[in-house]
């Protein structure tokens, strides 16, 4: 009975070490498959790293790019502002030139004008001077007639008066030697 018993257990026995050994085999697959599948993940994250890598280097290179194109830009658009200050540099330097030599002009028209009023107002004042000498002269011309007058008239008076005075011969009036010619 018991070798029985003992030939009953020992295929048990192999059957139990089979199971351990399946089990074994089972976990040696199970760790084979985790690891492969551990090294297709870090495959996986190494090969995004790079094409990471790869697309900040595009980017990057977009960017300078960019970065190139924009300082171009700015430096044709400096030229550009250069161009048009130097431009408007000289039309104000051009408008300023014209606006000297029109202060000049003026300037000399003015003077002319101002030469013209005082020559008017010498001429003006020559004019009264001669018109005052002329006045004078008429003065003078008519003084020497008219104290003729005067004088003939005192002696008719003084004829109506004394009437024995006529007979003698009336003193004669002292009259200036030369008289002064009438203009």
């Amino acid at each position: 009975m018991a070798t029985k018993k003992a030939a009953k257990k020992k295929p048990a026995a192999k059957k139990a070490v089979k199971k351990v050994a399946k089990k074994a085999a089972a976990k040696k697959t199970v760790k084979k498959v985790a690891k492969k599948a551990a090294a297709k993940k870090t495959v996986k994250k190494a090969a995004k790293k790079a094409t990471a890598r790869k697309a900040v280097k595009k980017t990057a290179k977009k960017a300078v790019r960019k970065v190139a194109k924009k300082a171009a830009a700015k430096k044709t658009a400096k030229k550009a502002v250069k161009k048009t200050a130097k431009k408007a540099v000289r039309k104000v330097a051009k408008k300023a030139a014209a606006k000297k030599t029109a202060k000049k002009a003026v300037r000399k028209v003015a003077k002319k004008a101002a030469a013209k009023k005082t020559a008017k107002k010498t001429a003006k004042k020559a004019v009264r001077k001669v018109a005052r000498k002329a006045t004078a002269k008429k003065a003078t011309a008519r003084k020497p007639a008219a104290r003729k007058a005067s004088a003939k008239k005192a002696v008719k008076k003084v004829a109506k008066r004394k009437p024995a005075v006529r007979k003698k011969k009336a003193a004669p009036v002292a009259l200036p030697a030369t008289p002064a010619p009438l203009i």
